[in-house]
């Protein structure tokens, strides 16, 4: 089997990962299972891979190819000296910005941070290093701090919706999404879990949770049932309304101003969640760790993004798979007991369902494109990714 390879702060940042490992629970057939569709990926993502070093650069940018060459340097036959990865990695860093960012143009967080964390597994490459500390502080830079004004003049303070937050645009409307992938990038990069990035995030992410502890929404704005939605504003011109994605119909009236309850969390973003608070190192027994917890065991599944109606039930599905899997190996238990008193072996379920939902041709790709994930150059990028950390 491969050998673990983790940031080198994690043991000294995440308090809560300290049992066994998730791959003492593999067995022969499923280690060589994943194996087989890690292997069969990679040979359809070479076959696929555009000239200029890139998958899929258009129009998010080199994220999608940092996600895939970070899949593929933890194989222990592939090495940065691969030519296809020699490509791609000379096709990210030619998206390094002035500012320390790396994206083309949009999305600055989104790629920044994915680029960044695959770059820190690099830092043994001549400059690699100076981009990785300027990345550090362009992220940094886009979060919503204290002092700061909001798009309608208003002064950030830590009571404000957008602290500690941060969006797809430049300082636009923060939303979990975004915030997990920085707070990823941060914990990959080796930033120590006291820096203040981690304490605003902390702040904003604890305010898109149903626990009772949420200072900003009062019961029955969001179910108190220890899950994550979406953002705190629906939008730029809604502050302090807030947004789930598994309540569609409610988003338009929030848009109109007009109050919005019985919000809904959903797997995606209660996963993202749930691991930004480890990498974050807040302690187990935490009550926000323990009610994401027991949301997690009560919608355990594969089958679905759990807590989405039934018509968009497969929406962010990949993205579901990706972060339930590094959500899970921070917790760093290689079983879960679920509600109903079963103990899963979560990455013996994981590498199982990906295995069938493979394509012939080596991909993976969600019927149900949302998210850009009828790409399967991304959908498959999630799905490698995925199985990774079911491998660590």
């Amino acid at each position: 089997m491969s050998t673990t390879r983790l940031p080198f702060i994690a043991l000294a940042c995440l308090a809560v990962a300290t049992s066994a490992p998730a791959a003492l629970a593999l067995d022969d057939e499923r280690y060589d299972k994943a194996t087989a569709a890690i292997d069969r990926a990679i040979e359809y993502l070479r076959d696929n891979q555009n000239d200029d070093g890139s998958w899929s650069p258009e129009p998010g940018g080199p994220a999608i190819t940092a996600m895939i060459v970070l899949a593929m340097i933890d194989r222990p036959d592939i090495s940065d000296t691969d030519p296809a990865v020699d490509r791609a990695i000379d096709f990210i860093l030619s998206h390094v910005q002035d500012d320390g960012g790396i994206y083309d143009r949009i999305l600055a967080n989104y790629n920044t941070a994915i680029c960044l964390s695959t770059l820190s597994e690099l830092t043994h490459r001549d400059g690699i290093p100076e981009v990785v500390a300027g990345a550090q502080d362009h992220l940094r830079s886009l979060q919503w701090t204290a002092g700061d004004t909001d798009p309608q003049g208003n002064p950030i303070d830590e009571s404000h919706p957008f602290y500690g937050g941060v969006g797809y645009g430049t300082h636009g409307r923060p939303d979990l999404s975004n915030v997990q992938v920085m707070v990823q990038a941060l914990y990959d990069s080796g930033v120590d879990c006291d820096d203040p990035a981690y304490q605003r995030a902390v702040a904003f992410i604890s305010r898109l949770q149903g626990h009772e502890a949420n200072d900003m929404f009062d019961e029955g704005v969001i179910e108190r049932d220890g899950g994550f939605i979406y953002a705190t504003s629906v939008d730029s011109d809604n502050v302090g309304l807030p947004q789930s994605m598994a309540n569609p119909d409610q988003i338009e009236r929030a848009r109109q101003g007009l109050p919005v309850s019985g919000l809904r969390s959903y797997g995606s973003m209660t996963y993202a969640g749930f691991k930004s608070y480890l990498y974050a190192n807040l302690e187990p027994d935490d009550p926000r760790v323990r009610d994401a917890l027991s949301w997690i065991k009560l919608n355990y599944t594969l089958e679905q993004n759990p807590g989405m109606p039934e018509p968009i039930h497969l929406h962010g599905l990949y993205y579901y798979y990706h972060t339930f899997a590094r959500a899970m190996h921070a917790w760093g238990q290689p079983t879960i007991e679920t509600a109903d008193g079963e103990q899963r072996h979560w990455a013996n379920d994981l590498i199982d369902h990906l295995a069938e939902l493979q394509n012939d041709d080596g991909s993976w790709t969600n019927e149900a494109d949302r998210w850009m994930e009828a790409d399967p150059n991304l959908t498959t990028a999630y799905a490698l990714l995925a199985l990774t950390y079911a491998l660590r």
